[in-house]
């Protein structure tokens, strides 16, 4: 039995897409963020804070969390089209019927850039947990002093065979259960890693900090201090990054209770409980190393003791990265496949699904076009 997929198309209702396949509440949405944002981002903190000292770091903590607030607040206001009351699926789509002309063009390659962009950084990252996995293990095997070197080739391999498998998840709507183990086990390694600063800091080992951060003629030049604190700024900015995606999370959402009530409530409990951790991860761990803070907080643990501890925080952020890595990926796929289905709009390869019936997972619709292209 052949079925048509579903195109996704906004152009006839306020709620062009069935509201039958929106199943999305507020709780999902705080996933979809959680995971969206505590992404490899997190494990800088300590570094940044590190350029800016203990003034300003958590401030501008802070104030980048507000800014994230309150920016994802008016966004969510602007995902219904001001005329017709259609509710927009994607961020080009809400640029298109708020500012119209060539902006939504503009916009669109801004942030599928960038989505890439995420998506490129978060396969090397885990590439490099992976590798520290094995590393650690070398070292405990063989001792400190074996060479260990290990290159991150395959695990780079082994992360895209895992995601072209998952790109197969049909869109946004079936994600929410990937989101919400990767939100725990983003908790779960930000905690090892809480856990670990305290035990340093509770070692007695004072590491040296300041108000104002590294201290230009003893850890760095002045032109160092100043290109490490715009990129330090950068990191913080960057660890709050889920706003490119907020539109097309709010399309997961049901129209009832309004959606953009539903997503207000989900950004609020997102960012308050990202901003925690944020500050707990970047305040601790630079009262762990001080100044000397490294820009993946983990690695200032080592891989000897307690390697075993390190190689679960380092697996957790592997699992993480898989689940974000299908959050940021969603839009592009979703935006390739809508044009293909306006351009051959009776291309039976391209439109046409057959419904399997998966064991534990329901009745799930393969596409060959969509093995095809994601694969690709």
């Amino acid at each position: 039995m052949e079925v048509e997929l579903e195109t996704g198309n906004s152009t006839a209702s306020p709620d062009a897409v069935d509201n039958s396949n929106r199943k999305g509440t507020w709780v999902t949405a705080s996933a979809h963020i959680i995971t969206a944002a505590i992404g490899s981002g997190v494990l800088s903190l300590s570094w940044a804070i590190a350029q800016l000292g203990w003034i300003v770091g958590p401030i501008i903590l802070l104030l980048f969390s507000v800014i994230a607030w309150f920016t994802s607040t008016l966004l969510v206001d602007c995902c219904r089209d001001p005329v017709s009351g259609r509710r927009c699926v994607c961020y080009m789509d809400a640029v298109k019927s708020n500012l119209g002309g060539v902006n939504n063009k503009l916009c669109g390659i801004a942030q599928y850039v960038n989505l890439i962009g995420m998506t490129v950084g978060y396969s090397i990252t885990a590439a490099i947990s992976m590798a520290a996995i094995k590393r650690s293990g070398c070292f405990h095997k063989h001792g400190h002093d074996a060479g260990c070197h290990v290159k991150n080739n395959k695990f780079m391999i082994i992360f895209g065979i895992i995601e072209t498998i998952l790109s197969q998840i049909p869109n946004f709507n079936e994600l929410s259960g990937l989101s919400a183990v990767a939100a725990v086990l983003s908790f779960a390694y930000s905690s090892i890693g809480l856990g670990l600063s305290i035990a340093k800091v509770a070692e007695g080992t004072h590491a040296k900090t300041s108000l104002t951060g590294t201290v230009v003629g003893v850890d760095l030049t002045s032109s160092q201090k100043i290109w490490n604190s715009f990129e330090a700024l950068g990191d913080i900015a960057f660890a709050y990054a889920f706003s490119i995606v907020l539109v097309e999370i709010q399309d997961t959402i049901k129209s009832s209770p309004p959606e953009n009530i539903a997503v207000k409530k989900a950004t609020s409990v997102g960012v308050s409980i990202i901003t925690v951790f944020y500050m707990l991860c970047g305040v601790l761990g630079y009262a762990a190393f001080g100044n000397k803070a490294p820009a993946n907080f983990l690695t200032g643990f080592g891989f000897y003791n307690p390697y075993w501890l390190i190689d679960i925080a380092n697996m957790c952020i592997i699992v993480h990265l898989v689940g974000a890595y299908q959050v940021f990926c969603q839009p592009i796929f979703k935006r390739v496949e809508e044009w293909c289905f306006t351009r051959w709009p009776n291309n039976s390869f391209i439109r046409e699904g057959n419904p399997i019936n998966l064991p534990l997972c329901g009745v799930y619709h393969f596409s060959a076009f969509r093995l095809v292209w994601r694969t690709t």
